[in-house]
């Protein structure tokens, strides 16, 4: 497993924890945990998938924002799902969902890290399969 730089403590234990394998990718000067056998909620046709997640500078103080799938989610339903694009990386188009913080639910720095927005995802997830 890659290993291109070092997280915090916490997200690393949370990834331990987790059990889950997963990589620290440098594409572009551009940083990503990536977790592989990732569970996919009921309502997809993939029961799991990879997801990549970009961490930006100034990380953890600054927000992760959206995440990327591979292969590309399909619902169960045949319905589409909204505000994604194609996000390529690791030379394989990822389907990137666009889905950001508000300030309902701003990033906290020194609370929020990379288990909570992997928690939002888990919610955004679940909740896209009942729109």
């Amino acid at each position: 497993m890659r290993r291109h730089f070092k997280l915090p403590e916490i997200d690393e234990a949370y990834l331990k924890a987790r059990g889950l394998p997963w990589e620290t990718v440098i594409e572009r000067e551009v940083q990503r945990v990536v977790l592989y056998d990732y569970p996919i909620p009921t309502g997809y046709f993939q029961k799991t998938a990879t997801i990549s997640v970009r961490l930006l500078s100034g990380y953890p103080d600054v927000q992760i924002d959206m995440a990327s799938f591979y292969p590309k989610l399909q619902r169960s339903d045949g319905r589409s799902i909204n505000a994604t694009m194609t996000d390529t990386f690791d030379g394989k188009e990822w389907q990137c969902w666009s889905r950001h913080r508000t300030g309902a639910n701003p990033w906290r720095p020194g609370i929020d890290n990379l288990e909570t927005h992997l928690l939002m995802m888990d919610y955004l997830l679940a909740k896209e399969v009942t729109r």
